[in-house]
């Protein structure tokens, strides 16, 4: 009787070598893939064991300490108090949590789920559902190779002004002069930070037609940022996971200290009270509500493919749901945590410019006469000021003294940071101090961000069988020298315009699609009722109405507004960037050239023509679906007399003992079971055969058409047109 041996996964790395190393007295084997289907209209959990040597976490504090860095990133401190100051202050709140509960939580599960139960990447995890979706996993990836490429950028900036924090005094806290000893003008007529900013660290040119030459201290830099990242991910999970320690956790320490600094600075309650004071107006505004499901969306980092790539290195039995609403809660405290301290150091600097606003007008109005002496109170000076006219306020060249409209001076992205938060720091005592605490704050955040986006993109490279067979220290490494030879567009004098234009149009609409096609994917072909029983599987719980409705219907309605809104702003909106006018020493806004608005076009057109494509190409069969079984392990060789005999004999040796089974793809639960002594064992040296056991015996070729079964394709890959029964393969 020939014995049995069950393989419960497929082998990979080392393990892929072709079997032709069997000693020399052994029996010839052959391989028998069993495929079975769950009969219909029932509810069969997937038996899936993804990579046996697959890479884990050392511990649970590990996993999550990873979420959160990658999840909590610069946008919570550089975006969210932006969106609570012009959406509604305080009444911000209510939308954002709305959408959190309703768009955020849901996709969240759905990845950080779909990740542990498969445990493969992007890429894998689509395939596996049905091999029509392979393109989810395509998209994904180049569009997190975009983002990749600019947020290093941001990342290499801030270690441009870290460096630049250790001088005393800070070098944006005063404006250079020329050889007569006067302020630039250039300087005079915007500000110390600004100036800082557009000149001395950007170069900045006057349009993207004219960027200039590289900026060898913005090259050096950015070296010096993909360095650091290349050797925190080149060994996946084993090195990055060491680093995330750091990197989650030291924002919170410099965020509290900053709290503790900031609320005790002279007009920190009246930046607060700016923000928070809910203007419930403007929640009938339906941008407000469309900025609010973005924000949620972006903040999460939702549809990389990080998130499905940190599942996977979950044990299966981890309870991703509690995971899910930690992390969740995690990053909205975060967002409102860092609002708070920003605008409370805001406060105290609208407070500042305001004072010395009221001393300038104040020296003004002694030199006319209009107060009796310098040191006047505030009571006299605003008595003075409401006796002067308009035309009077212009002849004297009075400053309008307003601490809202201070405040109302807002800015998000890199504008709040190095422009608006750099001129706070510059008041606050030992200001080189603060400066290092919050360059090195931003750092942190930045790498533990950029961490994930690599590893959800390097982790569906190896999804790729070819990929598999490298060591992963070169293909990052290759990756990393790619994206900093790209990057070099971003080290020219027009390099914040391509990175505006990139953060604008390469990671927008790409990555809404792949949300919405996950939802669709997870939800209505591998089946609302099948995840629910896995989720139940690997934590006990099972999800109930709140996320059926969210998951069925209200997250996919949401995340087509979000596609729709999108698509309708960018072409009703003339897209335009602010370049830097130095003559006038203010940023002005141009129209994006055209050769540019075709290569933003081209970025979306790559970041989404892959799901249709893979669709299209596998429906029509000009794309093979690749079994379990490495390529490499499989060898052609000629049919032999006792192979050709024993294949023509499939049909009476089989159908009693296949007749029971059915044919699906792996996602529904197919084994691959191996069995020897097809042959005499003095045959020693007859090659190992595999034979493809299907429902009766079904003989297959390369031109085989996909089979609908149980929601589920499968075909089998092979190099050559020709039928199983004219040749062999050696396995």
């Amino acid at each position: 009787m020939a014995a049995t041996k069950i393989i419960d996964a497929p082998r990979n790395g080392h393990e892929m070598a072709p079997l032709n190393t069997r000693a020399r007295g052994d029996g010839t084997h052959g391989v028998t893939i069993v495929l079975t289907a769950p009969q219909r209209n029932s509810v069969q959990s997937v038996d899936i064991p993804g990579e046996p040597d697959r890479a884990a976490w050392s511990g649970k504090m590990q996993f999550f300490l990873s979420i959160i860095g990658y999840s909590v990133g610069l946008g919570n401190i550089w975006r969210f108090p932006y969106l609570c100051q012009q959406n509604g202050g305080g009444a911000f709140l209510i939308p954002f949590m709305i959408m959190l509960i309703l768009e955020g939580i849901p996709l969240f599960l759905i990845e950080l789920g779909m990740g542990q139960r498969m445990r493969l990447g992007a890429l894998g995890v689509w395939n596996t559902i049905h091999p029509w979706l392979g393109g989810i996993g395509i998209s994904s990836c180049i569009v997190t190779l975009f983002v990749a490429l600019y947020y290093n950028v941001i990342i290499t900036w801030v270690f441009y002004y870290l460096f630049n924090s250790f001088r005393y005094p800070l070098p944006w806290s005063t404006c250079p002069t020329n050889s007569s000893g006067f302020e630039l003008e250039e300087c005079a007529k915007s500000s110390e930070t600004t100036y800082f900013w557009y000149r001395t660290t950007l170069d900045a040119a006057p349009s993207m037609d004219e960027p200039g030459g590289l900026k060898w201290w913005i090259v050096l830099c950015l070296l010096l940022s993909w360095t650091i990242v290349f050797f925190i991910v080149m060994k996946g999970i084993q090195s990055s996971g060491k680093v995330v320690y750091f990197t989650s956790l030291f924002p919170y320490i410099v965020l509290t200290i900053f709290f503790i600094r900031g609320i005790t600075l002279r007009g920190a309650g009246a930046g607060l009270m700016h923000m928070y004071t809910p203007k419930v107006e403007k929640l009938l505004e339906p941008t407000v509500w469309l900025d609010a499901a973005t924000q949620v969306f972006y903040s999460f980092g939702l549809a990389f493919g990080s998130l499905i790539a940190f599942g996977s290195y979950n044990t299966p039995k981890n309870n991703c749901v509690r995971d899910v609403l930690l992390v969740s809660v995690c990053n909205a405290v975060t967002a409102i945590y860092a609002s708070v301290v920003i605008f409370a150091i805001l406060g105290f600097k609208a407070t500042v410019n305001v004072d010395r606003c009221v001393a300038s007008n104040t020296d003004i109005l002694v030199k006319n006469a209009l107060l009796p002496f310098k040191n006047a109170t505030s009571e006299d000076y605003d008595s003075a000021m409401l006796k002067i006219n308009g035309t009077e306020f212009a002849a004297l060249h009075l400053s309008e003294c307003s601490l809202s409209k201070e405040l109302d001076n807002a800015a998000e992205g890199t504008g709040l940071a190095f422009i608006v938060f750099t001129q706070a720091i510059v008041e606050l005592p030992g200001a080189p101090f603060w400066a290092v605490l919050f360059f090195t704050m931003l750092l942190s955040l930045g790498l533990g961000s950029q961490i994930g986006i690599l590893e959800g993109m390097l982790c569906t490279l190896f999804d790729i069988d070819i990929i598999k067979r490298v060591k992963k220290q070169h293909v990052t490494g290759v990756v990393c020298l790619f994206c900093f030879i790209v990057g070099f567009i971003f080290c020219t004098g027009a390099g914040e315009y391509w990175l505006k234009m990139f953060d604008s149009f390469a990671g927008t609409i790409g990555l809404v699609v792949v949300a919405l096609m996950e939802m669709i994917a997870v939800i209505f072909i591998y089946g609302h009722e099948r995840f629910t029983e896995d989720i139940y599987q690997m934590t006990g719980y099972r999800p109930g109405l709140y996320w059926q409705m969210t998951w069925r219907y209200i997250g996919p309605v949401i995340m087509v507004c979000i596609l729709v809104s999108s698509i309708v702003f960018m072409v009703i909106r003339n897209p335009t960037y602010g370049a830097w006018n130095a003559e006038k020493g203010m940023v002005e806004q141009k129209d994006y050239p055209n050769w540019v608005m075709g290569i933003a076009l081209s970025m979306i057109l790559a970041g989404v023509l892959p799901m249709p494509i893979v669709f299209l190409m596998r429906s029509f069969q000009c794309l093979k679906v690749d079994l379990d079984i490495h390529q490499g392990s499989i060898r052609r060789n000629e049919t032999t007399a006792s192979t050709k005999e024993m294949i023509d004999n499939d049909d009476d040796e089989d159908d009693d003992e296949d007749d029971d089974n059915d044919f699906s793809g792996p996602a529904l639960g197919g084994h691959v079971k191996t069995q020897s002594d097809f042959s005499d064992d003095d045959e020693e040296d007859k090659p190992m055969t595999m034979r493809m056991m299907m429902m009766r015996s079904t003989t297959l070729n390369a031109a085989t058409p996909l089979k609908k079964l149980g929601g589920n394709h499968l075909n089998v890959p092979t190099s050559r047109k020709q039928n199983y029964k004219k040749n062999a393969y050696d396995v």
